[in-house]
């Protein structure tokens, strides 16, 4: 199992990556919330703990642009924010907990652990099919070639989303652009997008059709 932990004070953030690890789970630890926005669409996680006064930014509006994205991993908040309406904010944006700091580091074993076993049990995530060895999953937004899972840039990951959602169906490079941009964006940037996702996938999956957009053949 892979966490992601968010927490800018060096000493917790090592004492519960030190803690994890020794219960066999692998840790990525951050302590800005810039660097997990990025690391969070470059990897998969099975659970993020966040903390939220961060550094870039802060664990709330992390968790709100992730799910935004599409991301579900589940979240655990860890935070010296006790206020009610702090941890109603939590929940509204998606956390399965929060913890109030400061606290003990066997309920923080607990707590992951649960959150885990409770991730699992309810797992809904779909795995597509691809032709050429390909698997997309949904849950995580990764495709895999032959089990090993092919880099793919947060634009490119959300154009490939997009075909998914379309699969076997024109997709327009208006769609694309309303779709990862929410803005006009230079039909010249769409189509490097394009290429630079093909380039990374079999030769044929997306095929152009002329005048009119692409289309992902499943």
């Amino acid at each position: 199992m892979k966490i992601l932990l968010l927490e800018d004070e060096y000493t917790l953030r090592k004492s519960i990556k030190e803690l994890l690890e020794d219960y066999g789970y692998i840790v990525d630890d951050f302590s800005d919330g810039k660097e997990v926005l990025e690391a969070t669409y470059e990897g998969t996680y099975d659970l993020l703990l966040l903390d939220v006064n961060v550094p870039g930014v802060d664990g709330f509006k992390l968790l709100e642009q992730l799910r935004k994205n599409g991301i579900k991993t589940p979240t655990i908040f860890i935070t010296s924010l006790t206020e009610i309406d702090s941890m109603e904010r939590g929940y509204d944006l998606g956390c399965c907990d929060y913890i109030k700091k400061p606290f003990d580091m066997k309920e923080l074993k607990l707590r992951v652990a649960t959150a885990l076993k409770l991730a699992s049990l309810r797992s809904d995530e779909e795995v597509i099919e691809l032709p050429g060895g390909y698997e997309y999953h949904t849950n995580s937004f990764t495709l895999t070639k032959d089990k090993n899972e092919v880099n793919l840039s947060k634009t490119e990951k959300m154009i490939l989303d997009l075909f998914i959602k379309y699969k076997n169906q024109v997709v327009t490079p208006e769609m694309i652009t309303e779709y990862v941009w929410e803005d006009y964006v230079d039909p010249a940037n769409v189509r490097v997008q394009i290429n630079n996702l093909r380039k990374k996938l079999n030769k044929d999956l997306i095929k152009n059709i002329r005048g009119v957009g692409y289309k992902l053949e499943t």
